[in-house]
């Protein structure tokens, strides 16, 4: 693991870039660019979200970088730009995963 000093610049910056991924909806859209490229329709079918809503928040995980998007013909197709957000998933499902087994024990007893 990195010993990288965290200056206030770069925790603001971090920060940022969690705030984004907060959102349920934002996970929802990502999760379903895991497969494929798709359409904001494609993604509105596969979410359940509503279209403004899915719009709207693709702005948002555009603008800091976590998807990419093309034009084609009338249509704009978004990918995720960089699969290394599921790894930050896959931490913290671990660390809840630990903490329910924490839990329930202290339940149990």
């Amino acid at each position: 693991m990195s010993k990288r000093s965290l200056t206030p610049e770069v925790m603001a910056l971090v920060a940022e870039r969690f705030k984004v991924l907060a959102e349920p909806a934002r996970l929802q859209i990502l999760d379903a660019l895991r497969q494929k490229e798709r359409t904001v329709s494609e993604i509105v079918e596969k979410t359940g979200l509503g279209q403004a809503n899915v719009s709207k928040h693709l702005q948002v995980l555009y603008a800091q970088g976590f998807v990419a998007r093309r034009r084609e013909g009338l249509f704009a197709y978004y990918e995720l730009a960089d699969e290394q957000v599921f790894q930050l998933c896959e931490i913290m499902c671990v660390r809840l995963e630990a903490q329910a087994r924490s839990r329930r024990r202290v339940l149990a007893s």
